[in-house]
């Protein structure tokens, strides 16, 4: 009876199955003169052994590595987190590993989508949340590599995304439905080195919904700085200690609504009576403090985001370029009318 393999299989497991020297095998790995013989032996070995040479190896043996790639930002942030669940969970039906290269700053956005994109060692890129600047687009065209985008823009690449103006715009309708006039903005400050712009494409969904209803966008109700809860927090502190203070705020994301709401809390504002908060993305938070949020769909951007990808390595996409998913407003507990004031 075969023994059971308790290893993973070297090169000189692949060598003597297939009845040649290791030096052979290694040729045959890395592109060297061998026989056509004694090359098909070493594949077949290959197979036989489920040998994993290293990606660049099958890339020579087979045309193929079976990666894919992905570049994502800050990608343990609550929403980048729900967009890889979707990501894995295609994965996992596919014959594909996935490479994961995270990006912290923008020095190494712009290496991840130049010269350090791991266009060598995967048969696709998936880039998600980074939109490529022009000749960026134009280079990795060239590599001949495809590439999808998620949750990011360029007119020459195809693309999975969702409307965040329109966003914005059902955001800030349903708090103007609801009677309030004096609506504030908290969202992210522009960070040109990464090239962020949902926040700002929000905002002006925010700006449109206003105008239509004409409610005057007041400066003074807008407040942006990095993203993040503890900052959501403080600048919502500085909005509730004006003169004038808002009856209502849209923040640009749910990690942002929960600084609102907490901040609100010290402030001792009763949410929704004194404020009504809405977030933006419908992470899994949301459902369980009751926010009321426009939900997009993460984890299925990420999951159509590979099967576009994998489809394009198969010569096989047959999408339009630009893919848009649906939005959707999902009402919880912490909106509602606007107190009516004693006077009133």
């Amino acid at each position: 009876m075969e023994q059971v393999r308790t290893r993973a299989a070297t090169i000189a497991d692949v060598a003597a199955r297939a009845g040649v020297g290791a030096s052979t095998v290694s040729r045959v790995l890395n592109g060297g003169r061998v026989s056509a013989t004694a090359r098909e032996r070493v594949v077949a070995a290959i197979d036989e052994l489920a040998y994993r040479p290293q990606a660049s190896a099958r890339a020579l043996v087979w045309g193929t590595t079976g990666t894919l790639g992905m570049v994502i930002p800050f990608f343990t942030n609550p929403s980048a987190v729900e967009r890889v669940r979707g990501v894995l969970a295609a994965v996992d039906t596919t014959p594909f590993e996935l490479i994961v290269c995270n990006v912290a700053d923008a020095a190494q956005r712009d290496a991840y989508l130049g010269a350090r994109a791991p266009l060598d060692r995967t048969d696709g890129l998936l880039i998600v949340s980074l939109a490529p600047s022009d000749d960026e687009a134009a280079a990795l065209k060239r590599a001949g590599v495809p590439v999808v985008l998620v949750d990011a823009q360029h007119p020459d690449l195809p693309r999975v995304v969702t409307d965040d103006v329109r966003g914005g715009t059902l955001a800030s309708r349903h708090l103007l439905d609801l009677g309030h006039e004096r609506i504030a903005f908290v969202g992210d400050a522009s960070e040109p080195g990464l090239g962020f712009v949902s926040s700002a494409r929000r905002f002006t969904g925010y700006c449109e919904a206003l105008r239509a209803a004409g409610v005057p966008v007041r400066r003074a109700l807008r407040r942006e700085g990095p993203h993040g809860r503890l900052v959501a927090h403080r600048l919502t502190r500085e909005l509730l200690s004006i003169p004038d203070p808002p009856t209502a705020i849209f923040a640009a994301s749910d990690t942002q609504a929960l600084g609102v709401l907490e901040a609100a809390s010290v402030e001792g504002f009763d949410v929704p009576g004194d404020l009504s908060v809405v977030g933006f993305d419908d992470v899994e938070v949301a459902a369980y403090i009751g926010l009321t949020t426009v939900r997009q769909p993460l984890e299925e951007s990420g999951r159509r985001g590979v099967e576009r990808l994998v489809a394009a390595v198969r010569g096989q996409d047959r999408g339009p370029l630009q893919e848009e998913l649906e939005l959707e407003l999902v009402v919880r507990r912490t909106t509602g009318p606007p107190r009516v004031s004693a006077g009133g």
